[in-house]
């Protein structure tokens, strides 16, 4: 997997990411066209990691760029079950120890049969029209530009305030 698309151009995806569906950490549909012109970051997040410590970079980013870039966090327990709890449990440890403001999705599979549409298209080219890449651990991260193409893909070791992640928003 490479950090960034090997391509200077973000290139027209072959299916649109606004037509995904996948609800909130509430149960509340999500509507991927209302981010249209922005910028979207998709972070696999667990409570329970090494990298959990980055929500509160994650936290101070969205604070930061809202006008231009749209978090979302998408919990995910596949990867050393450290994202074990229920969906109000996750949401009350966010909250409590890293102020999450940021949209947080429902528990989804990030790779493997039942992996979720949205991180089918993340990492698919014939879905993204980029490239193809595989989730390695919780916290990866895939920015998506304002028209809905596949901009970059981040590893769990770049930070949230890296210039590499940074340079793209």
């Amino acid at each position: 997997m490479s950090k960034t698309p090997k391509i200077d151009t973000p290139q027209t995806p072959n299916e649109s990411i606004y037509d995904i569906e996948i609800n909130s950490l509430a149960g509340e549909p999500i509507n991927l066209n209302d981010f249209k012109g922005k910028k979207i970051l998709f972070i696999n997040v667990a409570s329970k990691c090494g990298f959990t410590p980055q929500y509160e970079d994650l936290q101070k980013l969205h604070e930061q760029y809202r006008e231009d870039l749209v978090l979302i966090g998408v919990p995910c327990n596949q990867f050393g079950h450290q994202e074990p709890g229920s969906s109000d449990e996750i949401a009350t440890f966010c909250e409590k120890n890293y102020g999450v403001t940021f949209l947080m999705t429902e528990k989804v599979d990030v790779k493997g049969d039942a992996q979720h549409p949205l991180y089918q298209w993340l990492t698919k080219a014939e879905k993204n029209g980029v490239e193809d890449s595989t989730v390695k651990w919780n916290f990866q991260k895939y920015m998506v530009d304002e028209e809905g193409r596949l901009l970059g893909v981040f590893s769990s070791r770049v930070k949230p305030f890296d210039e590499e992640l940074i340079s793209k928003i």
